[in-house]
């Protein structure tokens, strides 16, 4: 089987400064993301060894959840990076813009609605901005840890991280002030493009 890679950042670690911090993007990249990236290979080759005994005494239960955690923590990290950009923030122009505008009625009406949704997520999780292909319209869900709640069709977007290890160094137990200062590194260029991707 493939396995998967941890990317590079597409930037400095201290690009998103000061709304995030070198520490934190440090940690968050090269430790937590790639204890993802090798939890899920471990899982991958678990299956592998699954297969050739015929599933003989292996927890294939097991062995799935811990991919679908540790793949998702992966994706969504994937997503993450890049989603973010020095000098970012502002509001999206062309047709994410008028997207939401169709789906949320205004820009404000989208940015009040997914700040509520990543500030309530129940423990660790994430705030999403999804494209549902069923109904071809943006919506923002929650996912609690990285796999949980989440739509099993849905594209994600623009997605937030609001596991604390993804702001506690530098907001402590203030993940709502965390949440608005995101909103100033946003790189909307790419969530356009993933948009258009999608479609």
């Amino acid at each position: 089987m493939k396995k998967y890679t941890l990317p590079d950042l597409p930037y400095k670690y201290d690009a998103l400064e000061p709304y995030i911090s070198k520490e934190i993007m440090t940690l968050h990249h090269d430790k937590h993301h790639l204890a993802y990236v090798n939890g899920a290979n471990t899982a991958l080759d678990k299956l592998d060894a699954g297969r050739k005994n015929n599933w003989q005494g292996v927890d294939i239960k097991g062995i799935e959840r811990d991919l679908s955690f540790n793949l998702a923590g992966h994706v969504l990290h994937s997503v993450f990076w890049p989603n973010m950009k020095q000098g970012g923030g502002g509001k999206p122009g062309g047709k994410l813009a008028d997207q939401i505008n169709e789906d949320f009625g205004s820009f404000e009406a989208f940015k009040a609605q997914f700040s509520a949704a990543a500030k309530a997520v129940e423990g660790s999780g994430w705030g999403l901005l999804v494209w549902d292909p069923v109904n071809e319209q943006l919506l923002t869900l929650q996912a609690e840890k990285h796999n949980l709640l989440s739509g099993q069709n849905s594209v994600p977007l623009l997605v937030c991280d609001v596991w604390e290890h993804a702001y506690y160094l530098q907001y402590k137990n203030d993940r709502g002030s965390y949440v608005d200062a995101f909103w100033n590194v946003v790189n909307w260029e790419n969530v356009d493009e993933l948009l258009s991707n999608s479609k």
